[in-house]
């Protein structure tokens, strides 16, 4: 049979151990029909194949995130200003005042997830006072991780929060000496005040939620993300917000396959939302780009042990066991795999406890569970999860919150958080992923850069030694795939599975350690199609999608930033021609026209195009 379409003189790193590199590979109906060198591929060139020639780029599996909030991100991404790698605060309030300047009443500027004051030469968190400066009337809510809010004047308006407001369980509002709200949220540990607030900000209406959604894949899709398994959330309720994503199923247009987590939304009700769900939704249900995989990562709101490393560590209510077990002892009778968020090894030993004692009645017998998070976990209850068929999804949490870790339980304590190598050496499955986009960036070469070379997004060494570069790939490729029970059906590039693949903007495998946070794809490929082409490719690339609103941030900071030049190579405009050197890399790179950047940076006095 001839194929339909041929890669030929690439760098291919399979992620089969049986194989694992090639330097072509043929693709037909969505699958690899031949992985190898280019006399064997090409023997199956037929009068319509498509040939691509990779010009020596390295290529690897498309990526797949095991635990990212996509369905909610999507629907929010176009309102969003994202600060992820930008380099100081100054061009960060910069970036924030152009955009209040342009976002019209009632809509809010939000700063949501990807970034933390160390990535910023300033080493420091914006005041209230520079957001009020930045935007003196427009509503402006900045997130900090999971452990704050900063909100402006115009934003403490429009939410309500005045003298008199109580402070709700969990957390705090924090009030000047005359009792007035600051504009300062802080969660004790409960980040739902954080959660509650950001979502009294208007909505997108319907198709520019739609928009929206595709323009995340895009940038996912930028990156060399193919797949990932989205684990609810809090504020994503089904099926209301799952009728986007539905939506762009059935009219063919994910460029992102999704398997995804039905998350409680009611305290003290949900066995009641699994039984629901177990009698209304069939385990798998869907196709290869959008299917149904279980339940979790929230399974009942008492088995929540918040990751606020300001904080002190939570202790879970005495009520925990008794309301988690018969929600896993339903999941079980019903053979729904299951996920939980747990971060603290003393969280995880109750919570093994109950798994335990529901397995002597009901057995598992290989049933998939798994952890999120256990950053904390000890080499006990990791044989316990083994021994329980159970697995752990690791996030890069750390590369975010890493410098609180230290401060609290110290340098050693944070050596192993978590310990990915104990897991790996117990056979534990492991899968990588981001838990983005509300605390983690969204972006796979952040997580992949922090496990290889085990150092925070601000520089701070958190282990003395990283992973391998191909074993952390084979977390973030194959290693997935068994968190939404696809093993040897993607996450390789081999013969037979799913035909997504990312050609790389640089060699991963070569490249100095800090250059690997700079890495996108140039060329991916989900089912055997172009989703994404930039650089040499770029003619191949779908057309661009017009960003709705067109006041959007999108529109005009389009994606995770990172510095196309060093700063010693562009000129100093009143110092954010690092940040414009990226933007207008950008523009010329994915035939967005420049002046939408020009218009951006020339509300600095940036006049400088000469790259």
């Amino acid at each position: 049979m001839s194929a339909e379409l041929i890669l030929i003189n690439g760098r291919f790193h399979t992620v089969d151990r049986h194989k694992p590199t090639a330097g072509a590979v043929a693709i037909s109906a969505g699958a690899f029909t031949a992985v190898g060198d280019e006399a064997e591929v090409m023997a199956h060139r037929g009068a319509t194949t498509q040939v691509i020639d990779l010009r020596g780029h390295t290529v690897t599996p498309g990526l797949n995130d095991s635990h990212l909030h996509l369905i909610r991100g999507g629907l929010n991404y176009n309102l969003e200003l994202r600060w992820e790698g930008v380099p100081s605060l100054a061009d960060a309030l910069r970036m924030l005042k152009v955009q209040a300047d342009r976002t019209p009443s009632p809509q809010w500027v939000r700063v949501v997830g990807g970034w933390n004051e160390f990535q910023f030469a300033e080493r420091r968190m914006p005041t209230l006072e520079e957001l009020n400066q930045a935007a003196p009337d427009t509503p402006v809510f900045v997130l900090h991780l999971y452990d704050r809010a900063l909100l402006n004047r115009a934003a403490l308006r429009v939410v309500g929060y005045t003298r008199d407001t109580p402070n709700p369980p969990g957390g705090e509002i924090v009030r000047d000496s005359r009792g007035e709200p600051t504009g300062m949220l802080i969660a004790r540990p409960n980040a739902m005040i954080l959660y509650a607030t950001l979502a009294k900000g208007p909505k997108l209406p319907l198709d520019h939620q739609v928009n929206s959604t595709r323009q995340f894949m895009r940038e996912l899709n930028r990156l060399g993300l193919t797949s990932c398994i989205d684990a609810g959330g809090g504020f994503q309720n089904y099926p209301d917000d799952y009728e986007v994503i539905q939506t762009l199923a059935r009219n063919q247009q994910l460029t992102v396959r999704i398997a995804y987590n039905l998350f409680t939304q009611k305290p003290k009700e949900e066995l009641e939302d699994f039984k629901h769900w177990t009698s209304s939704v069939t385990l798998h249900q869907g196709d290869d780009f959008l299917r149904h995989n279980g339940a979790g990562e929230m399974l009942v709101f008492s088995a929540a042990d918040f990751e606020d490393f300001l904080e002190p560590r939570p202790d879970l209510p005495q009520t925990m066991e008794q309301e988690l077990e018969p929600v896993v002892r339903h999941l079980v009778e019903h053979r729904w795999p299951f996920r939980l968020h747990a971060t603290y090894n003393e969280s995880i030993s109750r919570m093994l406890d109950v798994f335990e004692k529901v397995n002597r009645d009901i057995p598992f017998n290989g049933l998939p569970w798994f952890f999120d998070h256990a950053e904390t976990i000890t080499p006990a209850n990791i044989e316990r999860v083994k021994a329980l068929g159970g697995g752990i999804a690791i996030q890069d949490r750390m590369a975010f919150q890493g410098e609180y870790f230290v401060d609290r339980y110290g340098a050693a304590a944070a050596e192993a958080t978590p310990p990915i190598q104990r897991m790996l050496a117990e056979g534990v499955p492991v899968g990588a992923g981001t838990d983005a986009t509300r605390v983690s960036s969204y972006n796979p070469w952040t997580s992949l850069y922090w496990m290889v070379s085990g150092r925070t997004v601000g520089g701070l060494e958190l282990y003395p030694e990283g992973l391998p570069r191909e074993t952390a790939l084979e977390l973030f490729t194959h290693g997935s795939a068994w968190f939404s029970s696809e093993q040897g059906k993607k996450g390789q590039i081999k013969v037979g599975q799913l035909a997504d693949l990312a050609v790389l903007s640089a060699d991963f495998f070569s490249v100095d350690v800090e250059a690997i946070k700079a890495i996108e794809s140039v060329l991916t490929v989900v089912g055997g199609k172009v989703v994404y082409a930039a650089g040499d490719f770029r003619e191949l690339s779908p057309p661009a999608i017009p960003v709705l609103p067109d006041w959007s941030p999108v529109a005009l900071v389009p994606g995770h930033f990172r510095p196309s030049a060093p700063m010693s190579a562009v000129h100093q405009c009143q110092g954010a021609c690092a940040v414009h050197a990226h933007q207008h890399d950008r523009a010329r790179r994915s035939n967005v026209p420049v002046n939408r950047f020009q218009e951006f940076w020339g509300a600095f006095g940036c006049s400088c195009f000469a790259f």
